[in-house]
């Protein structure tokens, strides 16, 4: 048992440091970790690897949002709470904005935990059902989100650029085609639009100022039921789940934080009963897991839902912690000086996962990115550098 406890505060370390740092996916870590796993197997069993990866990817989906609000710096689970965390940055609410994603998160893990049960009966039948219609489900879906733009044109064109942007990138052979992908069109997009700007942070409270109501813990569900969703449509990540919960349950800013924050870990934990009841693991860290501990049941199952909420537990408080010393940060620094440092980060990091190609693919995606906040369009529809790639897979 100690050596679970010590494997779980290891993944937790770990994902202090991925969540932390923009454009170190734990996906990477986790093959990392699989590459070595044949040493790491002379010292400990397989159980004791999975379990630190499963701590690493739930303590990443707490903190990940924590650079994505106070610096602009999206990993691809939380591009899309860039946008509604930055609005409540500039008002002085950065701290009140990663609470908001932390309610969400640890109570839509909760929730999934509970709804396991009835996930893991449904799914296989559901899948069935499904699979056959997955692309026509998928265009069908974005037309929906189309739909809801005011500006419609704009939002083909950004769905379309964005879309035949991904088939290409996604077929060149580069390594980590996504980190280029999308730190451009959602990271470096905002970040340059907000120095054209020259507007100032104003001094951040850590405060709890923002009042729910009951109804906005509804919110709580759709993370649930729109988290469940990716694991039957290859394509739908935590980004596009989230866009289509804001269609229907139209969500405000504080509810979407919250929405956004759970989505993410209920990836994990959905992601988990997917490869035990129809084979499919839509997590590339869970896929490593399977790669290390190759079968999964009841009992393994129970572990791992123990260690989701102890991880989560811990987690929440990391989170809440961390996210006050960025605000107080944020209250002394140039935040200007902070975007130009975070763009330079991410293009050597680009260089470092992706080559010198990687940077022709990040400054095409960043003019990609500025269409949606240039239009007043949904920037959701970039999302189109995912969907058009998979729904091409499968119509082809």
């Amino acid at each position: 048992m100690i050596q679970y406890l010590l494997a779980t505060l290891i993944g937790i370390s770990f994902g202090i440091i991925t969540g932390l740092t923009p454009g170190v996916h734990i996906n990477l870590v986790s093959v990392m970790l699989l590459s070595i796993s044949p040493m790491l197997l002379k010292i400990t069993n397989p159980l004791t690897i999975a379990t630190t990866i499963i701590a690493m990817g739930i303590t990443h989906a707490f903190l990940d949002n924590i650079p994505s609000i106070f610096l602009g710096a999206p990993d691809p689970e939380t591009v899309m709470a860039v946008l509604p965390g930055h609005k409540l940055l500039f008002q002085g609410l950065g701290w009140d904005a990663v609470r908001l994603t932390v309610i969400g998160s640890l109570l839509c893990l909760i929730l999934a935990i509970i709804i396991a049960p009835l996930f893991a009966l449904i799914f296989p039948p559901l899948y069935a059902l499904v699979q056959p219609y997955t692309a026509w489900i998928l265009i069908a879906i974005i037309i929906v989100m189309i739909s809801r733009n005011s500006n419609k044109k704009w939002a083909i064109a950004t769905f379309l650029f964005s879309g035949i942007l991904g088939w290409v990138v996604l077929n060149m052979g580069i390594s980590q085609p996504l980190f280029p992908l999308l730190s451009g069109m959602f990271g470096i997009s905002g970040l340059l639009l907000s120095l054209s700007s020259s507007t100032d942070i104003p001094p951040q409270t850590d405060k709890e100022t923002i009042k729910l109501q009951k109804k906005d813990f509804l919110a709580i569900i759709g993370g649930a039921l729109s988290g469940s969703i990716i694991a039957l449509f290859p394509g739908l990540g935590p980004a596009q789940a989230a866009a289509l919960s804001t269609i229907i349950l139209r969500t405000e800013e504080y509810t979407y934080l919250i929405l956004t924050g759970g989505i993410n870990t209920v990836n994990f934990v959905i992601a988990l009963i997917s490869v035990y009841t129809i084979d499919k693991a839509r997590n590339g860290a869970i896929a490593v897991v399977m790669e290390i501990i190759t079968v999964l049941d009841i009992p393994k199952l129970v572990f791992f839902a123990a260690v989701v909420l102890i991880t989560g537990g811990i987690a929440t408080i990391l989170t809440l912690k961390i996210a006050k010393i960025f605000s107080k940060l944020m209250n002394k620094i140039n935040y200007r000086y902070v975007s130009i440092g975070i763009i330079i980060f991410i293009l050597i990091l680009c260089v470092v996962l992706s080559g010198w190609i990687g940077l022709l693919v990040i400054f095409v995606s960043t003019a990609v990115g500025v269409i949606p906040q240039l239009t007043d369009c949904c920037r959701s529809n970039a999302m189109g550098c995912i969907l058009v790639p998979v729904i091409l897979f499968y119509l082809l």
